[in-house]
C-alpha cells in the first residue's frame, strides 16, 4: 500500500475519531455557523511586545542583543496548557501577515488557541541596529539568514511556555510562502518545540538541482492564458515594442510621461529596470490572483489576472497602442484604486516591506528562476550561477552558497520531516518549487487545483471554492491530531526524577 493511501486511511480514521469531539468538523460551529465574509474588511487586533534575542545564537563571544516584535492576542486563550498558534515571520512587515491570515484567527475560538505573529529579524520594526549605514556591511548583514530567525522563534517561544498555565501548552506554527518554507524548517529542525506545521506554498525543492528554474515563468504565463489566450501573447509582444520605442530619447520620454513613472527614463538602465518592475508586476498578479478584493500586496480587484487582461485582448494592437493597453492592465495592479500620483519602479510591492529579501536571496535564499520565451510570456534570461555570484558581490560584497539550503534542512531527503502539511495552489507560481508527494503518513501534501499563493491560509469568504474550503478542514483536523498526539505523550510521560 504506498504513502497517498496510507495518508487518506489515516485521515479517515482520525475523521472518525473525533466526529463526535470539540474539534468534529461537523460539529464544528465555526464551519457551521460563522458568517462567511464576502469582503475584506475584517481588521484583526493584537497587542504589540517586543522580545529581547541575540544577536548571534551560534556564538559565544557576541553579547549584542535586539528587540524583536511580535503580535499577540489572547482573546480565545483559557484554560491549562491550551495551545500556541504560532506565525513565522516572513520577509516583511508582521502585521501585514497578520492581518492576511484570517485562518488562524477563524480556528483559534474552537481550539482555545493563544495567537502569536512573530517578527522575522531585519525586517519591519525588528531591525537590530539603528546606524542605518550598518545594513549595507556584510559585517553586519551576515546574521539575517534563516537559521537565526527560528533560533529566534525558539527562544520567543520558550520564553511564552515559561507562564504556569502553558508549561505544557503544544505549538504549531503557521507560514505562507517564505514562511511556510520556515514553518516546515522549524518543524524539521526542532520537533521538541513544535508538534506540527502548516507550511503554505512553501517552495523548499525550489534550489539548485531540484526544481527547473524556468517552472515559475511558465505557471504564471499559463494563469495569464487561462484569463484569456491573447494576453500572454501580446505580453510577449510588449518586451520588443518597448526596446524599440525607448531606443530613443524621445521614446523614452513619452513612455515615462505615458505610464506615469515618478521618475524619467533615461538611459538602458532605467530602461532594464522598468522591465524588471514589469514582471514582478505580472509575477505579482499570478501569485494572488484570488477570486476576491484582496489588500495584501496593494489593493486588488477579485481576479486581478482577468480584470487585466481585459485590456489585452485585441490581438491586433501594436507599438504604443499596445503600450498604452499594457499600462492599462498593469494599473489594476499599480494603482487600481486611482490614489496613486505616479509610479515608482525600485519596488512592485513596497507594502510588504521586503527590503532586504535581495540580500537574503544572494545568500543563503538562493532560488534560481530562468524563462525561455517559449513556454512563457517572458524575454529569455537564462540562469547563471557565476553571473549571479558577481551581481550579488557587486550589491552586496557577498558570494551566494548555492547549496547552504538543502544542507542544512535537506531537499533530496526530507526523511526527517513530521506532522507537517504541503499545501500548494496549482494557481501559484511557487507551487512548481512545492513538495508534491507525501513524505510519509505524518509530512503530507494538500494540492489545491484552483488557488493561488497560500489562499487557504486567509480568512474564510464565500467565493472561495470547495477545493479551498476543503484543504482548510484537512489542515484543521490535522491540527487537532497534533494537539491530541502531543496531549497523549505528556500524560504518558513519566515523572522526572
Amino acid at each position: 500500500m504506498n504513502i497517498y493511501w496510507k495518508t487518506i486511511i489515516i485521515f479517515l480514521l482520525y475523521f472518525l475519531q473525533v466526529i463526535n469531539s470539540k474539534h468534529s468538523l461537523l460539529s464544528d460551529p465555526i464551519l457551521l455557523s460563522r458568517s462567511i465574509k464576502t469582503d475584506n474588511s475584517t481588521v484583526y487586533e493584537y497587542k504589540t511586545e517586543f522580545f529581547e534575542v541575540p544577536l548571534d545564537h551560534f556564538s559565544f563571544s557576541l553579547n549584542y542583543t535586539f528587540k524583536l516584535r511580535y503580535l499577540i492576542n489572547d482573546t480565545w486563550h483559557q484554560g491549562n496548557d491550551a495551545p500556541i498558534f504560532f506565525y513565522t515571520g516572513n520577509e516583511g512587515f508582521i502585521d501585514v501577515f497578520a492581518q492576511n491570515t484570517g485562518f488562524m484567527w477563524d480556528i483559534a475560538t474552537d481550539f482555545d488557541a493563544l495567537l502569536v505573529f512573530a517578527e522575522h529579524r531585519y525586517y519591519g520594526k525588528s531591525r537590530p541596529f539603528d546606524n542605518e549605514t550598518y545594513y549595507s556591511d556584510p559585517k553586519y548583514m551576515g546574521y539575517l539568514n534563516s537559521e537565526q530567525a527560528l533560533a529566534d522563534f525558539v527562544e520567543l517561544i520558550t520564553f511564552l511556555k515559561t507562564k504556569p498555565n502553558m508549561k505544557n501548552s503544544p505549538v504549531i506554527v503557521f507560514g505562507g510562502s517564505y514562511g511556510g518554507m520556515l514553518s516546515a524548517w522549524f518543524r524539521i529542525k526542532y520537533p521538541h518545540i513544535v508538534q506540527g506545521a502548516i507550511a503554505s506554498s512553501a517552495p523548499i525543492l525550489q534550489f539548485t538541482g531540484h526544481t527547473n528554474c524556468a517552472e515559475f515563468a511558465k505557471i504564471v504565463t499559463a494563469d495569464f492564458q487561462r484569463a484569456n489566450p491573447t494576453c500572454p501573447i501580446l505580453i510577449k509582444q510588449s518586451w520588443a515594442t518597448i526596446m524599440n520605442i525607448t531606443s530613443t530619447n524621445e521614446g523614452m520620454k513619452w513612455l515615462g510621461e505615458n505610464w506615469n513613472l515618478c521618475k524619467p527614463l533615461t538611459n538602458a538602465n532605467d530602461v532594464s529596470n522598468l522591465k524588471g518592475w514589469l514582471e514582478s508586476i505580472y509575477d505579482y498578479l499570478a501569485m494572488v490572483d484570488y477570486p476576491y478584493e484582496t489588500n495584501f500586496l496593494t489593493p486588488l480587484p477579485a481576479n486581478p489576472i482577468s480584470e487585466a487582461c481585459k485590456y489585452l485582448d485585441n490581438s491586433t494592437l501594436t507599438d504604443k497602442d499596445l503600450l498604452l493597453s499594457v499600462f492599462k492592465a498593469i494599473s489594476i495592479f499599480t494603482n487600481y484604486t486611482g490614489e496613486k500620483k505616479c509610479n515608482g519602479i525600485d519596488d512592485a510591492a513596497p507594502q510588504l516591506g521586503a527590503d532586504f529579501w535581495n540580500y537574503q536571496a544572494c545568500t543563503e535564499m538562493v532560488m534560481p528562476l530562468c524563462t525561455n520565451g517559449i513556454t512563457d510570456m517572458f524575454e529569455p534570461y537564462e540562469w547563471n550561477e557565476e553571473k549571479f555570484s558577481q551581481n550579488c558581490y557587486d550589491a552586496f560584497k557577498v558570494r551566494p552558497q548555492f547549496n547552504r539550503i538543502c544542507m542544512y534542512y535537506g531537499c533530496s531527503d526530507l526523511s526527517a520531516a513530521s506532522n507537517i502539511v504541503f499545501s500548494n495552489g496549482l494557481l501559484d507560481p511557487w507551487s512548481g518549487g512545492g513538495v508534491k508527494e507525501n513524505l510519509s503518513s505524518t509530512a503530507v501534501v494538500y494540492i489545491i487545483p484552483d488557488a493561488a499563493h497560500h489562499l487557504e491560509l486567509r480568512s474564510e469568504n464565500r467565493k472561495d471554492s470547495l477545493n479551498v474550503r476543503q484543504a482548510r478542514n484537512f489542515e484543521r483536523a490535522s491540527i487537532a491530531q497534533w494537539i491530541k498526539q502531543y496531549r497523549d505523550m505528556i500524560s504518558n510521560k513519566p515523572p522526572p526524577y
